[in-house]
């Protein structure tokens, strides 16, 4: 085959996808993959299964930018509880714990989370896909471990918030939105604010708003960017007459 003849190779694309409730990262890029015969394709920076938001996926040759994707700084909303916990600090497991949050006050909560804002060292959850050991920290969950009895213990990371804004108008619930860095665990910042009010906190809704310059409002749901790719790709070629 000639030079000529070959095939343009395909140069990739970058995808925003507003992530479904309940399905995981690689159910959304497997989905694509298949729904419309990408042969690469890979996801840069994984969501919660109960959040949803701004996913950003690559295919083919942009496949390399991923890394450059997960580096950048992202937003995020949602509602944490004060008075109650879970293992998972969000409703994939059930509580195990209750509080009384008398006499906690709005200024009480702005004060935890500005603690919680800046260059500050975080622990991980243990629903998490960190790996001690050779092994996930939720395999180990799963089977029963917790937190404090994870052989070598769960090492804490350095992370930047650059903002953690709360409103609790709506008390013992708390909207808050979060700006952060590459590798933040936002149910980590939940559990830790829970903690430095000497109470318990899960977070019962989050959504990703903002990845570097791409916003969700600008990412279409999973079947809308299916069916457009579909669309144009079932387009017949125009001709010159």
């Amino acid at each position: 085959m000639s030079q000529q003849n070959q095939p343009t190779p395909d140069p990739g694309q970058v995808i925003l996808i507003d992530k479904p409730l309940t399905w995981t990262s690689f159910d959304v890029a497997n989905k694509l993959k298949y729904a419309c015969k990408f042969k690469k394709i890979g996801h840069a920076g994984t969501l919660d299964p109960l959040a949803t938001g701004l996913l950003i996926l690559c295919t083919g040759k942009m496949t390399k930018q991923i890394d450059q994707y997960q580096a950048q700084e992202k937003e995020y909303t949602g509602t944490l509880v004060l008075g109650k916990t879970t293992p998972s600090v969000d409703l994939e497991t059930a509580f195990d714990a209750e509080f009384d949050t008398t006499g906690i006050t709005p200024e009480q909560i702005q004060e935890a989370a500005r603690q919680l804002t800046g260059e500050i060292l975080q622990v991980p959850p243990i629903y998490s896909a960190v790996r001690v050991n050779g092994e996930r920290l939720y395999e180990k969950a799963r089977r029963g471990e917790t937190a404090d009895r994870v052989e070598g213990g769960i090492k804490a990371r350095q992370v930047t918030v650059s903002a953690f804004d709360v409103d609790a108008e709506r008390f013992p619930e708390v909207d808050f939105r979060i700006v952060c860095s590459k590798g933040t665990y936002i149910r980590s910042l939940v559990r830790d604010l829970g903690l430095l009010l000497n109470n318990g906190a899960y977070m019962s809704s989050l959504r990703r708003t903002r990845i570097g310059e791409f916003r969700v409002d600008d990412a279409p749901t999973l079947d809308a960017f299916i069916a457009a790719h579909r669309a144009v790709s079932s387009e017949p070629l125009s001709t010159n007459e």
